[in-house]
């Protein structure tokens, strides 16, 4: 008779189960030596017992052990990078697909907006579309009332500000008029002849001193300038 199939589960008896795991890890160690030997294969083999005790094998040199574990440890890092690129490039295809499709949605909502592409809606989706452009008709004709008041007050403002600077100009002109007629009725109380009027009396002596009708253009150099008495000045402003 040929041997049972082995149920495959933990052996409760201590005894027993030291024993299997003699036998088993010794069976083990050959099968990885064999699979070393015949295929040429970098093998590496940890084993502790239930007592913590370590079992190893490693294919033939002495720091052959920490070579293979160093191998292992780029070939895990490595995976473990690739198979992260690969779903961080699977979820940016994924987002993309949704982006491209939310544009695409936008696109036709705006179509709409324009009155294009209206065949493929229905009566409702047109009541909706409606009552969406009547509110935003609503919203821009208040914002253009906004705007426009605001436009309004601000030249308001501007047309008091150029009053007040005009009044302000005006009076500071009437001051100065007042102040150059008090200065000239000052300077004739005291006897003394304004410029304009100096000049005059000058051009007329000029004109007496040339002789036979010709006008002199300047005055004779070393003769003294005449001056008229307050009486005679204000006899010829009459």
């Amino acid at each position: 008779m040929g041997r049972g199939r082995v149920t495959l589960k933990r052996i409760e008896n201590k005894i027993n189960r030291q024993v299997t795991f003699s036998k088993r890890r010794s069976g083990l160690l050959k099968k990885a030596h064999e699979i070393s030997v015949l295929c040429d294969a970098d093998v590496a083999l940890i084993v502790f017992s239930t007592k913590g005790k370590l079992c190893e094998y490693a294919t033939d040199s002495s720091n052959r052990m920490e070579r293979i574990i160093e191998r292992y440890e780029r070939y895990s890092d490595a995976k473990m990078q690739l198979n992260s690129t690969n779903e961080s490039q699977g979820n940016w295809s994924l987002e993309h697909a949704k982006l491209k499709s939310r544009i695409e949605q936008l696109q036709k909502t705006q179509r709409h907006f324009i009155g294009e592409e209206l065949d493929s809606l229905n009566l409702k989706e047109l009541q909706s579309l409606e009552q969406q452009l009547d509110s935003a008709l609503k919203n821009i004709r208040s914002k253009k009332n906004q705007v426009m008041l605001e436009t309004i007050s601000q030249l308001q403002k501007k047309d008091k500000d150029l009053q007040d600077q005009n009044n302000l100009l005006s009076k500071q002109i009437k001051e100065q008029e007042k102040e150059v007629a008090r200065h000239e009725l000052e300077m004739q109380n005291h006897g003394i002849v304004p410029s304009f009027q100096l000049n005059s009396l000058n051009n007329c002596d000029s004109y007496m001193a040339g002789g036979d009708g010709e006008i002199e253009e300047n005055p004779r150099q070393g003769q003294p300038s005449t001056v008229m008495p307050p009486w005679m000045i204000q006899y010829m402003n009459q």
